[in-house]
């Protein structure tokens, strides 16, 4: 599929069923039941966030990398399985935001490896109602063993979620696809709690 310039305005869901997904390579086995690491990132709200220090329920999901207005995606993109659907990820996120405040989560994250000026442009321009967190110096990734993604010489971190309860990661979502249905899996999971 040749790459345009994503404007993440008026692009609608892409057809999922032409989008390879991921299969699940047991990369995320052991991360439920893992302690959030003593790791600190910076978010968009201007704020760094203790991850280690997180209490009540938290829910993070993490995404390879958004795109800008008018820049191109990395050459195939579309072809890579698990890439594409970063935009409709973090829009379902938003828009299901008070749901997941109403099923007892406290702080919902965005996570990617794209340093925080990159994420402020698209935490704007969606609006969305929560921080991003940067794991650009990848200490997260180092201290969870996060399954990653290499394209055009960057490491990128694969589609997930994670519902954290007092620090702990109660439940893992992976692999996540299609990506803008995710934020219905965290809720339909945290009815059952």
């Amino acid at each position: 599929m040749a790459n345009q310039p994503f404007t993440g305005v008026g692009t609608g869901a892409p057809d999922w069923s032409m989008i390879p997904a991921p299969e699940d390579d047991g990369a995320a086995d052991h991360l439920t039941g893992m302690a959030m690491p003593d790791v600190t990132l910076p978010a968009t709200s201007g704020s760094a966030v203790a991850l280690g220090e997180l209490s009540g329920r938290v829910v993070v999901y993490i995404y390879p990398m958004t795109g800008q207005p008018n820049v191109a995606l990395p050459d195939g993109w579309d072809d890579i399985p698990g890439a594409r659907g970063c935009t409709p990820q973090s829009c379902s996120f938003r828009d299901h935001f008070s749901e997941l405040q109403a099923l007892g989560v406290d702080q919902v994250f965005g996570l990617s490896t794209q340093d925080t000026d990159y994420q402020r442009e698209v935490a704007e321009r969606l609006h969305l109602p929560f921080p991003v967190l940067s794991d650009a110096s990848g200490a997260l990734r180092e201290a969870l063993n996060l399954p990653v993604m290499e394209v055009e010489g960057r490491v990128l971190l694969k589609r997930m979620a994670w519902v954290i309860e007092e620090g702990l990661i109660a439940k893992t979502f992976y692999p996540v696809f299609p990506p803008d249905r995710n934020a219905d899996d965290v809720l339909a999971w945290l009815r059952t709690r």
